[in-house]
């Protein structure tokens, strides 16, 4: 199964044109955004269609073009993002479908701001060049759309720039072009009609370009690219991954603060700020492969046990050189100031106070310094990829503002990046805000799945199970059916137990009981199980399914189907949750005060939940709580 590709408006461009001459059409894309994204449009937007749409509208029927089937706001395939227009029609040499994703500028004025970034007036910081912007929105459609894939020359990108005379952007046209990206502005229109012409029939009948329209929104897209499915050829070969407009701004900015760092010797610490599923780990891997390739001095560090090693195995199967670029937070402790060019510290979230341990000899252990800034010093370009509201333990302390604080007080220049987005869960925003509300992490009150989804959203599921054998038989249907991963988790409520020694072998303990239900956790680490993959690969590893993970074992992973098991310790009474620290088996997670214990709980529910690419099934221990989930799930 996979989606079905949407756009907010659809129409010839000549009805289009008449409708905008007529004052309607800039009302009807505001309705149907309304409808589509369950919020108002801002001002600015609006503002922008009123000042694109029409006058591109009329160079397409300047052109010839009005028969020309129009895609407005259409959005990619597993991604939040929207393409400003895809025009559909037909090929006029070959007859065959051909597709021109269009994305308008009001821009008169750009200077360049890096390798593919521009600067624009009133903008707080700078952007993807338009031209990069449309060809990485083209590269995504043909990426996750099989039918286009074989046939990617039926693409091709334009990035429009219709107030912009040549001396207002000439900077910005010194820029790499191909088929899916080219620049026009209004002192070149006469060659962007000359290229939609080349590519559209306009000799072609209105019914053949309805067709193709048609085919491309009943076109089935593949979910998107497993992160540790290319791994591995991420870090050994070339680049995987797609990024999109934030992403790849983020990727920039840390290219651009390294080139700065040998030429300026200035010292750059770059926030990247985004929540589950917005793209963090794709741009750290991006960013490890792209600067190991150009032969800088580059490690990626997490405090996540289960992430590293994963990564260790996935990206280095054959290369110990490979597993050495992953290190952790705290191996950083003895390192020479500026040793290394750049630290990708993905899961920023999970830094501690200081990297010493059971283990740091009593010498270091006295001069130990903040972790944070013996990450600051040990490059010339820290990079911290993090969402707060992933902090699930206590002594996890990484924020924007500890970050921040850190850096300046070093003499740092310190640049921030937020991600918008969801790029998980089956590319809908929809599902990260209902997880928000359901939570309690927003003020907006929960609301029921089926009030908040528009059919946009229908290709994620939403279910809840009455007991936990139905949420693990959902799963392993799931599984069959469309051949995809699946995993349960589950609230730390059950004890964790050592393997049982049967004969000559070691058995895992079934020690999450629910009625008749029972199965074991995820292997400890350090232990080994036969048949049960280590506790680092529980997330990757097939094998995973039948044992229940915990928040250490899911975080920073993804599978396509979650199941997640509601335990006694976080529970609905009346109108808002109740945490209770008495039904918690995490021993450092219990010792938490009242309020914080209430904040690690919600986070650790919001980060299970979210693991999911194209459906989540859920189940509470407790009765009140799972008549609440049933209500939201409805």
């Amino acid at each position: 199964m996979g989606e079905r590709s949407v756009a907010l408006v659809r129409r010839s461009a000549a009805a289009l044109l008449d409708d905008a001459r007529a004052g309607t059409l800039i009302s009807v894309l505001e309705e149907q955004a309304r409808i589509a994204l369950n919020s108002g449009i801002s001002v600015a937007e609006v503002r922008s269609w009123d000042r694109s749409l029409p006058a591109f509208l009329g160079d397409l029927v300047d052109a010839g073009l009005g028969h020309v089937e129009v895609l407005l706001e259409h959005q990619l395939p597993y991604s939040p993002k929207r393409a400003d227009v895809i025009l559909c029609g037909t090929h006029p040499r070959t007859a065959r479908p051909s597709y021109v994703v269009v994305e308008l500028k009001q821009w008169s004025k750009a200077e360049p701001a890096g390798e593919d970034l521009v600067r624009i007036d009133h903008y707080a910081q700078p952007v993807l060049h338009p031209v990069e912007q449309v060809r990485r929105y083209c590269q995504q459609l043909v990426d996750f759309t099989p039918m286009l894939a074989e046939q990617p020359d039926s693409v091709h990108g334009i990035a429009y720039l219709h107030n912009a005379l040549d001396t207002g952007v000439w900077s910005i046209r010194q820029y790499r072009m191909d088929e899916y990206g080219t620049l026009y502005t209004l002192g070149t229109k006469d060659a962007l009609v000359e290229r939609l012409r080349a590519r559209l029939d306009p000799d072609a009948d209105r019914d053949r370009a309805r067709k193709a329209a048609e085919e491309l929104l009943a076109a089935e897209v593949a979910p998107s690219r497993k992160l540790l499915a290319v791994a591995a050829k991420e870090i050994r070969d070339r680049e995987q991954f797609v990024l999109l407009d934030e992403q790849q701004v983020a990727f920039s900015t840390v290219k651009a603060a390294v080139e700065r760092s040998r030429t300026a010797r200035q010292q750059t610490v770059v926030i990247v700020l985004g929540g589950p599923g917005s793209g963090k780990s794709v741009i750290a891997l991006s960013l490890l492969g792209e600067l190991s390739r150009q032969g800088h001095r580059v490690l990626h560090a997490t405090g996540s046990s289960a992430f590293t090693n994963t990564m260790r195995k996935v990206a280095g199967t054959r290369s110990t050189q490979v597993q050495g670029l992953f290190k952790y937070f705290n191996n950083f402790i003895d390192a020479p100031p500026r040793s290394l060019d750049v630290v990708i510290c993905d899961e920023a979230h999970r830094l501690r106070e200081t990297s010493v341990n059971r283990y740091t000899p009593k010498d270091k252990r006295l001069a130990a310094r903040r972790q944070i800034e013996e990450l600051i010093d040990v490059a010339r370009v820290p990079v911290f990829l993090l969402d707060e509201k992933q902090i699930v333990r206590p002594g996890e302390m990484g924020s924007e503002s500890a970050i921040r604080h850190a850096a300046e007080g070093l003499g740092c220049r310190v640049e921030v990046v937020r991600l918008d987005g969801q790029y998980r869960c089956g590319g809908s925003e929809f599902y990260d805000a209902w997880v928000a509300r359901l939570l309690g992490l927003r003020r907006d009150p929960p609301m029921p799945w089926s009030k908040l989804v528009t059919r946009d959203d229908e290709h994620f599921v939403v279910r809840t199970a009455r007991t936990p054998a139905e949420l693990e038989a959902w799963l392993v249907a799931r599984r069959e059916e469309h051949s995809g991963t699946a995993r349960i988790a589950a609230g730390y409520c059950w004890p964790w137990s050592d393997p049982r020694q049967v004969g000559d072998r070691k058995v895992l303990v079934d020690d999450v009981v629910v009625g008749d239900w029972a199965r074991p956790w995820n292997v400890k680490p350090e232990q080994r199980v036969p048949d049960a993959p280590e506790s680092y690969f529980w997330a990757s590893d097939e094998r995973g399914f039948g044992q229940v993970g915990c928040v250490y074992t899911a975080q920073g992973f993804e599978y396509d189907w979650a199941g997640v098991i509601f335990g006694p310790d976080f529970v609905r009474r009346g109108d808002g949750w109740v945490a209770r620290p008495q039904y918690c088996k995490d021993p450092a997670v219990k010792k938490a005060d009242g309020s914080r214990f209430t904040e690690l709980i919600r986070n650790t529910y919001r980060v299970l939940l979210t693991r999911g690419m194209r459906g989540v099934i859920m189940y509470s221990t407790d009765a009140e709580t799972q008549a609440y989930l049933e209500r939201m799930a409805a």
